[in-house]
């Protein structure tokens, strides 16, 4: 269908085989594919062969790559060994998202320890060599809120972005990771008006609690997000960059804590096409249903 956003997908969610993801997203009607790990390979592990391969099928398909969802930082902070690597991946993830044509490349803010306010000014100073690199090379770093990192939820990552004050740092907003922050509770509209002034791309997943009361992703629309007012939020508040499907959800089974903190390889991608049918069945099927809005 002709969408009233720029949509895409990120395409371990449907396959290692980025052929198949080209074709299933063409198919399905998406604009984009973000790269996270392809050919079994993480996107700061691809080489100038796979890169040419990957523009030709977007040429063939008539796609485009719509960010880099980088793991940059999803590491310790007290680790300084870990720290220097993630530069590197930074670098190459970089080079990548300049050799596919996207300006946007994820990151996190390391894996959580108890303590945010302890570890704050840490946490500015590691992101001081960031800022500057972004800066430098004229991309995007978007800080995404992800509930396994210290930075949850729209508040925290707003807080951030504040503090940094940077024209090459915003945010990637994720509201279903902060129903996972947030104990099980929709987080539209108090996360995403904390966000909106710096929000330069968003994943769409859905959760909700299980019978025993922990929160796991279920398919677009079936969760606890209101992605009707949501969508129509942004349509009001004039919202013009990219929508990318991260499933995280699976027909036949669920996905693992290590998966899904983890996201790459066969056994993350497992069934994951099945599943993003019907993620983008249902996620048009809110859409259509905007007409007029």
């Amino acid at each position: 269908m002709e969408s009233m956003f720029k949509t895409g997908v990120i395409g371990d969610e449907i396959s290692q085989d980025f052929e198949r993801v080209a074709a299933v997203a063409k198919e399905l009607g998406l604009d984009s594919i973000e790269i996270r790990s392809t050919w079994n390979k993480s996107p700061q592990d691809l080489n100038n062969d796979d890169i040419e391969r990957i523009k030709k099928v977007l040429k063939d398909n008539g796609l485009k790559i719509c960010a880099i969802a980088a793991p940059f930082f999803k590491c310790d902070i007290d680790n300084n060994e870990e720290y220097v690597q993630h530069l590197e991946i930074l670098g190459k993830c970089i080079r990548l998202a300049n050799q596919l044509g996207t300006r946007i490349v994820r990151g996190f803010t390391f894996w959580k320890k108890e303590g945010l306010d302890k570890y704050w000014e840490k946490m500015i100073d590691r992101f001081a060599q960031p800022v500057q690199i972004a800066e430098s090379e004229g991309i995007i770093l978007g800080i995404e809120n992800e509930h396994s990192c210290f930075l949850g939820t729209g508040d925290e990552v707003n807080r951030l972005l504040k503090r940094l004050n940077s024209k090459n740092v915003k945010a990637i907003w994720d509201p279903c990771n902060e129903v996972f922050a947030n104990g099980g509770y929709n987080p539209f509209p108090q996360g995403y008006e904390a966000i909106k002034e710096d929000m330069v791309h968003m994943h769409l997943k859905d959760a909700k609690k299980n019978k025993k009361g922990e929160v796991e992703c279920v398919a677009v629309g079936e969760g606890v997000i209101d992605y009707k007012e949501h969508f129509r939020r942004l349509l009001k508040d004039g919202y013009n960059d990219y929508i990318s499907l991260e499933t995280h959800w699976r027909v036949s089974k669920g996905l693992s804590t290590e998966l899904l903190n983890r996201p790459a390889g066969p056994a993350f991608s497992e069934a994951g096409e099945e599943s993003t049918r019907v993620c983008v069945k249902n996620w048009f099927g809110i859409l259509k249903g905007l007409d007029g809005h």
